[in-house]
């Protein structure tokens, strides 16, 4: 009796196992109409990379582009942010350097 009852339970744990590999195969699989065809000469690698620009390709045509005015107008406001960043940071340099004369006596 303990032996069916063993039997059984590998049996299960078999089937189980069977199962779930079946599931992540169905779930990787594309239907036919979505995998691309197999050129003759054309290695995994090259179907790959062409897979690839292709996929770039449609990602980029999805891109919501900003318009001229948009774009110029977003530059400006990074051009004149980094300039004032760096006057501030010119002053500031210019002002701990004179105080580090100041205080070092070397001025």
């Amino acid at each position: 009796m303990l032996r069916n009852r063993e039997r059984i339970d590998t049996d299960i744990e078999k089937s189980d196992r069977t199962e779930r590999s079946d599931r992540t195969d169905r779930s990787e699989r594309k239907p036919a109409s979505q995998r691309e065809p197999v050129r003759k000469g054309a290695t995994k690698s090259n179907i790959g990379i062409i897979r690839y620009f292709q996929e770039t390709g449609d990602e980029l045509r999805k891109v919501s582009w900003p318009t001229r005015e948009q774009t110029i107008r977003l530059s400006v406001i990074v051009l004149t942010t980094t300039l004032v960043s760096a006057v501030f940071l010119g002053l500031l340099d210019y002002f701990f350097r004179f105080l580090s004369s100041l205080l070092i006596g070397t001025g």
